[in-house]
């Protein structure tokens, strides 16, 4: 703002989000389209480099570097009031964590058909042949997504039958890796804004690999400038710690796999169509995982004082036993650990006594036994041990302090109901403690800087 011009705004973006909405006779600025839908839905997303001038005489005026002027590109963002407000709950995240029924189901409207035993993704089709014949996968994320990222390596490799390399986005920008035009990079984040993986996206690109965007925000920075991508249609996510947005990036994976595992064959047409039945059925199963709640305030309102945590999963709930630990680090500020669960003895076993909190994800079948010998070597160090199981499983439950049962399901799909209780317990662990659970102190919702 100038004092010398009191009608004249300019705006500059340089690598951070920036975002004009446009209403009747005014005009906003933000870092992201969500505090603007209260008063338009139509808005101009800023590329690098671009200059917004905004006057009252002129109206919006867009200009790069040398002062050309460019074409306006107004978008229309398809966001209602109701999903920027609480709805009755207390906090964004509460109701964003019950809202995981219907976001998966969106996930996969129109794009998983159980009845025609189908699934496409729209984004997949123009790149198939390419993708199908990669050398590898390359994903890069942060926090949150780099977990679904991790899930999905164990979902391609095991299904599609694609070596798959999981990068931390800030690690991968500056250590000078090797990428080839043979090489498929998946970039998965939340805001669609997150700097470092642009920036990792951005190095890809130049070595020639095909980028790939899987984001929730439409009109985003890496849905613009990825080769394809796909949306996974969560609707807003207001609370800063990640919850419907991680499920709906995994549901997205999964389908992902399915359909490049039928395409190369690396299944038979039988577990094709099984695993399409039983994800079409995983919203009424989250649904089912949500009625433990009142069981997870009586397990919170025990540990809530607890000063560390241990997360222990093996498989496909070993990145679950990282996001679960992540959740309780975000927003209850309790020192919390993820760990393979195999890896426990060791380092992490010398950490356990009877004020340790275990929080064990033993849903996954192929590695009940080792997980239930797992659980019987924290407790003979008299760990608290809180399991996370299939319905009816007796095993576990008998061992562990505390039980938690989610609905069964296929392995591959475990993570997707195996996470609920644990954003649950984060959650009552936070509200109990007196934590303020949607804005965690020093946090952001989206990371747009270094």
């Amino acid at each position: 703002m100038d004092r010398l011009a009191p009608n004249k705004l300019v705006a500059a973006r340089k690598s951070s989000p920036l975002v004009i909405g446009i209403g009747e006779d005014e005009f906003f600025i933000a870092s992201d389209a969500t505090p603007i839908v209260e008063y338009t839905n139509q808005v101009v997303y800023l590329d690098d480099d671009e200059i917004a001038v905004i006057s009252k005489e002129e109206g919006l005026k867009i200009v790069d570097n040398n002062k050309v002027e460019k074409n306006l590109f107004i978008q229309e963002i398809d966001m209602k009031i109701e999903a920027i407000e609480k709805g009755g709950y207390d906090y964004f995240m509460h109701k964003e964590i019950y809202e995981q029924p219907k976001t998966v189901a969106d996930c996969m409207r129109g794009r998983l058909n159980i009845q025609e035993g189908w699934v496409k993704l729209g984004g997949l089709k123009q790149y198939m042949n390419r993708i199908c014949n990669s050398d590898r996968i390359i994903i890069v994320a942060c926090g949150t997504s780099w977990h679904a990222g991790l899930i999905a390596e164990y979902l391609f490799e095991e299904l599609a039958r694609i070596p798959v390399e999981v990068e931390y986005a800030s690690e991968f920008r500056y250590r000078n890796p090797v990428v080839s035009e043979k090489d498929v990079v998946i970039a998965i984040s939340q805001s669609g804004e997150t700097a470092d993986t642009l920036a990792a996206l951005e190095l890809a690109k130049k070595h020639g690999a095909l980028t790939y965007g899987i984001c929730n925000v439409v009109g985003s920075s890496i849905s613009r400038v990825t080769d394809s991508g796909s949306y996974i249609h969560a609707g807003p996510e207001i609370g800063v710690a990640s919850t419907k947005a991680f499920t709906g990036q995994v549901t997205l994976l999964s389908m992902m796999a399915l359909i490049l595992a039928k395409e190369k064959g690396t299944i038979s047409y039988t577990r094709y169509q099984e695993l399409i039945s039983e994800l079409g059925q995983i919203p009424n199963k989250i649904q089912k995982a949500l009625t433990c709640d009142d069981r997870i305030q009586e397990i919170s309102a025990r540990i809530q004082k607890a000063n560390n945590a241990l997360y222990l999963g093996r498989g496909f709930s070993f990145p679950v036993a990282l996001e679960g630990a992540l959740k309780l680090k975000e927003i209850s500020y309790i020192h919390a650990e993820g760990y393979p669960a195999a890896e426990m003895k060791h380092g992490p076993i010398a950490l356990i006594d009877e004020n340790m909190p275990v929080i064990v994800i033993a849903t996954n079948q192929s590695a009940h036994e080792k997980i239930a010998s797992n659980v019987q070597e924290v407790k003979a160090r008299k760990g608290f041990v809180i399991s996370i199981v299939n319905e009816g499983d007796q095993t576990i439950s008998e061992l562990s302090d505390f039980s938690i049962e989610v609905p069964s399901t296929l392995e591959p799909f475990t993570p997707l109901l195996s996470v609920i209780p644990l954003q649950l317990l984060s959650y009552h662990i936070a509200v109990m403690r007196g934590c303020n659970v949607d804005q965690p102190r020093n946090l952001a919702k989206s990371v747009t800087v270094e």
